[in-house]
């Protein structure tokens, strides 16, 4: 059994204590950005749903308190998915990202829930509005500040590819849909006089809102339950194509997985019967770099080494 503890990815240097310590409080960073940003605008929707009486500025509103647990919890996550292995968890903390990412997308599924139910009660109980002026101007604002910090997130968390900030990000960005189609509620509104448009496009907020968080649901969940990555599957076979083409091998039980941080590969490497242990040895960890460097952010790559009349003797465990 061969291992390779840890490479880094083609053209980045080795991640040491100290560049983990600065992409940790740079993901941090961030993710602070976030929750603080996210408490001030709940407080000024909040003071425009009540201000208006709007069923749409309400659902925008609602998305808010959501959004907030869902960051403070994600917040939470980060710090744990930066603590090394120990003991009790031999594979790290990084996996708690999809649980992030989940509750994150079901608290969007409620809140759409949530937005739904108030639009239908406007429906039946009449439609009331008032200061439409000020929650354009409040909406619009939280808005537009929403788009900068949503952006910034998905783009620190492909850069550092952080699952948790990404997923953040996506939920900056759905509240500021939920934002524009309240802005685009109250103008019409204000220009028609015709206030049904008010609870139509809080339906067709919680509608988005809905379809968002199932979508982050899904995601989460095939990365909790080790979904391949039709991607990565084809990067690492075309690597071990060309390695077993050069080196005269063949391979087979080619397993991945991704935890949130790291990807994780095992496989077995089949040599020819005369080769030393010394040379195979040698030969697997030049494959392991390879197919390591071709994973971001990290990637630990453990090989099987077996000669080629035992080729077709599988141990029971380790087929697939």
């Amino acid at each position: 059994m061969m291992e390779l503890r840890l490479f880094p990815c083609a053209g980045v240097e080795m991640l040491g204590p100290a560049m983990s310590k600065t992409l940790s409080d740079d993901q941090s960073r961030a993710m602070n950005w976030s929750l603080g940003v996210a408490v001030v605008l709940l407080l000024a929707k909040v003071f425009g749903a009540v201000i208006t009486g709007s069923s749409a500025v309400y659902s925008d509103a609602a998305e808010s308190v959501t959004h907030v647990l869902a960051v403070a919890f994600a917040a939470w996550a980060l710090r744990l998915s930066h603590k090394p292995s120990d003991d009790t968890h031999h594979y790290g903390h990084d996996k708690v990202a999809y649980f992030s990412a989940a509750l994150e997308g079901a608290m969007i599924a409620a809140a759409a829930l949530l937005i739904g139910y108030q639009a239908l009660l406007q429906v039946f109980q009449g439609v009331r509005l008032e200061s439409i002026g000020i929650g354009m101007i409040l909406t619009g604002s939280a808005a537009a500040v929403n788009l900068v910090l949503g952006l910034s997130l998905i783009r620190v968390g492909k850069r550092r590819h952080s699952q948790l900030l990404k997923a953040n990000g996506q939920h900056v960005l759905a509240d500021v849909w939920t934002s524009a189609g309240v802005l685009v509620a109250l103008v019409l509104v204000k220009l028609t006089g015709w206030v049904w448009w008010d609870p139509i496009f809080a339906v067709l907020a919680a509608l988005k809102l809905g379809w968002t968080g199932a979508k982050l649901m899904r995601e989460s969940f095939d990365g909790l339950m080790d979904a391949a990555d039709g991607t990565v599957e084809k990067t690492l076979r075309d690597r071990l194509d060309a390695a077993c083409a050069e080196h005269g091998l063949s391979y087979h039980n080619l397993r991945h997985r991704h935890s949130g941080r790291m990807h994780w590969v095992e496989l077995h490497l089949v040599f020819p019967d005369e080769m030393s242990v010394h040379e195979a040895h040698a030969i697997a960890t030049t494959v392991e770099a390879d197919l390591a460097a071709s994973l971001e952010p990290e990637g630990r790559v453990i090989t099987h080494l077996e000669p080629r009349s035992a080729e077709h003797e599988e141990e029971h465990w380790e087929v697939r």
